[in-house]
């Protein structure tokens, strides 16, 4: 069952039709997964290239087939396509790692290890989400304020970090407007049932000139 439908190093009509057609198929399921409560903005284009690179990277896998220097350059181009991509978040690029595999498996004749092995993955993937594994906490909140050079931040909000939130960490301090302006960015974790619209509003109230903005933390890439 789990065995190669290529023998040899002759495709035949009916494996490549066989490969291609299952290599579409999980592509496009791996990219309804990628879709499936997805927690920041994707793209078209990231959606229909997910479903159809199995397809590709299965079509160059074939035409390789034992051929060490073809093997190489392909290894080469790969490389040189990454560089000329913009990251996406952790998601997006595990995503892309599995249609990846899928297409690899597919294109060596592994058409039923292929659908395991997404099938295995799609349902350790939905349990994890379903089980909110990973996700934080629902207060979370990455805070930023920009305030004039001058104005010491140290301690400045402690107070109120004391009565909105749980915790409160500054992670990073940065200068804006040619040194003019210090970007503070906290991560918060808000008490329950706090109004963040009071939270914002008491800390405008703590000196006018200060710029604030506050929203669930961005996820970044991690790979």
């Amino acid at each position: 069952m789990l065995n190669s439908i290529i023998t040899g190093t002759e495709i035949t009509t009916s494996a490549f039709f066989i490969c291609t057609a299952v290599s579409l198929a999980l592509g496009l399921a791996a990219a309804a997964l990628s879709m499936f409560k997805a927690k920041s903005r994707y793209s078209q284009s990231y959606i229909l290239t997910l479903a159809m690179l199995p397809a590709l990277v299965q079509i160059v896998i074939m035409m390789v087939n034992g051929n060490i220097g073809a093997g190489v350059a392909v290894a080469g181009a790969f490389g040189l396509i990454r560089f000329r991509s913009a990251p996406g978040s952790a998601k997006e690029i595990g995503m892309v790692f599995l249609a990846t595999a899928i297409g690899l498996a597919t294109g060596m004749g592994y058409v039923a290890i292929a659908a395991v092995f997404f099938a295995i993955i799609a349902a350790f993937s939905l349990l994890l989400t379903a089980l909110g594994f990973g996700a934080g906490a629902a207060e979370e909140r990455e805070l930023r304020i920009t305030i004039p050079e001058n104005l010491d931040y140290e301690g400045l909000f402690d107070d109120l970090f004391q009565k909105y939130t749980r915790s409160a960490e500054l992670k990073r301090v940065k200068t804006a407007s040619m040194g003019t302006l210090y970007e503070l960015r906290y991560q918060l974790v808000l008490r329950e049932g706090v109004s963040i619209k009071s939270f914002l509003d008491e800390l405008r109230e703590r000196n006018g000139n200060l710029s604030i903005s506050c929203g669930k933390p961005v996820e970044k890439a991690a790979l």
